[in-house]
C-alpha cells in the first residue's frame, strides 16, 4: 500500500516506531517500508476499519489518481470525499460491506459496554447510541457514501492530533508506577537488604546518566553525524539538501514523521542499550517522540505534520540550527512531582479495593453456584433412587404376575391341568364309607 504523504497523515501519526536505516538496494528498503506499514498502528479504535477503507479506495484507478494530485487540505477539508460518487460499483460495493461490518463490530462493543455496567434494558436505540462514535454517519447503517468518508478523515485527523498529548501521559503514568512498584519492593525488604538494594538501583541510576552528549534533534550536528556513520559520507561534504533526498525514503518529496524519527536512531543509542539493566525502552521510545516534537515544532511551518523540502531548507538557516540549546534527555528533570505519585497511588488503592470487591462478589456468586449445584446433584440422586425403586417394584409385580396366571399353550390360549389327588386321598373316602351304618333291609317281615 504505497500511500500519498497526505494520506498518511491519516494512518501513520502513531505511537513510536522502530526506525529503519536508510537503505541503498531499492527493494529492499519498498519491502521494508511496506512491513513497516503493514505493522503500524494509528492506535485508534478504528483503525481497521479506516484501513480497510483506504485499501478499497486505492483499488479504484479513478480516485488513486486523485489522492495523488491532492493536497493535504483537500483531504482534510472534504473535498475528496466527493470523488466518491465516481469510483466502480464494486468499490463502493466493498465499502457498504465494510460499513455494516464495523456497524455490526460497534454495536457488540455497546452491548458488551452496557453488560459490564450491568444495565438492563429491554429495548435498545441502536441508533441513538451508535451517535456517539463519529467516524460514521449512524443515520445510514447500510451503505457507505461521501458523508462518511469525511466523517472518517475528519474524525481521524481530530484524533491523531490529540494522540501525542495522550501517549505523553500514559508515559507519564507508567514511569509513576514503576516508582511505586520500586518503594512497596523496598517496603517489603528488612533494613539491611533495603539499603544494599537501593544502593543498587542507585548505581544503576547513575550508570545510565553516564552517557555521551546527544546532539540537539535537527540540528546541524545531529544531521551531520547520520551523514557520516548512516550514510557513510565526508561530513565536510554535508549538503541539507542532498540530505533531504537521501532520507526521503519513498520520494514523495516531504518527511513525514516515521522518516524523521528514524534520523534520531544514533542519538538514542547513545542512551539506551536493550542489553543494559538500567536502560528502559519505553524510556526511549518516549525520547524518540520528544525529539520528532521538537523537530516538528521548529521546521514544520504549516503544521500538516510533513516537512517539505523548502520548510527543511529554511530550517537549516535559522540560528538554532547552528547553535541549539543543548537537549535535555528525559533523565534530566523528574517527570512528576510527589503530589501527583500520591493522587496516583490513592487511584490504585481506590482500585485495588474496587477489583477486591469485585473478587468478593464473584467469590460469593460461585459459593452460592456450588451449593445450588450441590442440592441439584442431591436431588438427581433422590430423583434416580425413586425411579430405581419404581423400576424394581414394578418387576417384583410382574414377576408375582406370572407364578399366579395359568401357563399359556403354544398359540397363547390357556391351559388348564386336571386335578390329581394322592392315593391317601382316594383311599379315604373309601374306608369312610365302610364304616357308616348299614341302612335297615327294606320289605323284610315284621314279627309280632
Amino acid at each position: 500500500m504505497n500511500l500519498k504523504p497526505a494520506w498518511l497523515l491519516l494512518l501513520f501519526i502513531s505511537a513510536a516506531v522502530w526506525s529503519v536505516p536508510i537503505d541503498r538496494n531499492e527493494a529492499e528498503q519498498d519491502q521494508k517500508q511496506e512491513a513497516q506499514e503493514e505493522n503500524m498502528d494509528t492506535g485508534l479504535y478504528y483503525d481497521r476499519y479506516l484501513r480497510e477503507v483506504i485499501e478499497v479506495l486505492e483499488t479504484d484507478p479513478h480516485f488513486r489518481e486523485k489522492l495523488q494530485t491532492a493536497n493535504t487540505e483537500d483531504i482534510k477539508n472534504g473535498r475528496l470525499s466527493k470523488e466518491l460518487d465516481l469510483v466502480g460499483h464494486h468499490v463502493r460495493t466493498r465499502l457498504d460491506e465494510l460499513k455494516r461490518q464495523e456497524v455490526s463490530r460497534l454495536r457488540m462493543l455497546l452491548k458488551a459496554k452496557l453488560d459490564s455496567a450491568n444495565t438492563q434494558s429491554l429495548q435498545m436505540d441502536h441508533a441513538s447510541l451508535l451517535k456517539q462514535f463519529e467516524h460514521l454517519d449512524p443515520h445510514n447503517q447500510n451503505t457507505f457514501e461521501a458523508k462518511d468518508l469525511e466523517l472518517l478523515i475528519s474524525t481521524a485527523t481530530k484524533d491523531l492530533e490529540n494522540y501525542d498529548a495522550e501517549r505523553h501521559e500514559e508515559f507519564k503514568r507508567y514511569e509513576m508506577l514503576k516508582e511505586h512498584e520500586r518503594r512497596e519492593y523496598l517496603k517489603g525488604l528488612d533494613q539491611e537488604k533495603r539499603e544494599k538494594e537501593e544502593k543498587r538501583l542507585q548505581e544503576l541510576k547513575e550508570k545510565h546518566q553516564q552517557h555521551p552528549k546527544v546532539n540537539a534533534p535537527g540540528s546541524v550536528a545531529q544531521l551531520r553525524e547520520v551523514w557520516e556513520e548512516t550514510d557513510g559520507l565526508d561530513p565536510k561534504e554535508f549538503n541539507p539538501k542532498t540530505f533531504f533526498k537521501l532520507h526521503d525514503a519513498n520520494e514523495d518529496g516531504v518527511l513525514d514523521e516515521q522518516e524523521l524519527e528514524a534520523l534520531f536512531t544514533k542519538e538514542l543509542e547513545k542512551v539506551y542499550d536493550p542489553k543494559n539493566e538500567e536502560d528502559d525502552m519505553m524510556e526511549m521510545e518516549e525520547e524518540r517522540l520528544r525529539m520528532r516534537e521538537h523537530v516538528m515544532k521548529n521546521v514544520d511551518l504549516n503544521k500538516d505534520r510533513l516537512v517539505s523540502l523548502e520548510e527543511f531548507l529554511k530550517s537549516t538557516e535559522k540560528k538554532e540550527f547552528s547553535n541549539p540549546k543543548d537537549w535535555e534527555t528525559l533523565d534530566a528533570k523528574p517527570l512528576y512531582t510527589e503530589e501527583e505519585l500520591q493522587r496516583f497511588e490513592a487511584e490504585l488503592r481506590d482500585k485495588e479495593q474496587e477489583l477486591k470487591r469485585k473478587a468478593e462478589t464473584l467469590r460469593q456468586e460461585q459459593e452460592l453456584l456450588r451449593e445450588r449445584g450441590k442440592a441439584l446433584e442431591a436431588q438427581k440422586r433422590e430423583y434416580q433412587q425413586a425411579v430405581l425403586e419404581m423400576s424394581q417394584r414394578q418387576k417384583q409385580q410382574q414377576e408375582t404376575g406370572n407364578e399366579q396366571q395359568p401357563p399359556a399353550g403354544p398359540n397363547g390360549q390357556l391351559q388348564f391341568e386336571p386335578q390329581t389327588h394322592k392315593p391317601e386321598e382316594i383311599k379315604a373316602p373309601a374306608e369312610a364309607q365302610n364304616h357308616l351304618p348299614a341302612e335297615p333291609p327294606q320289605n323284610l317281615p315284621i314279627h309280632t
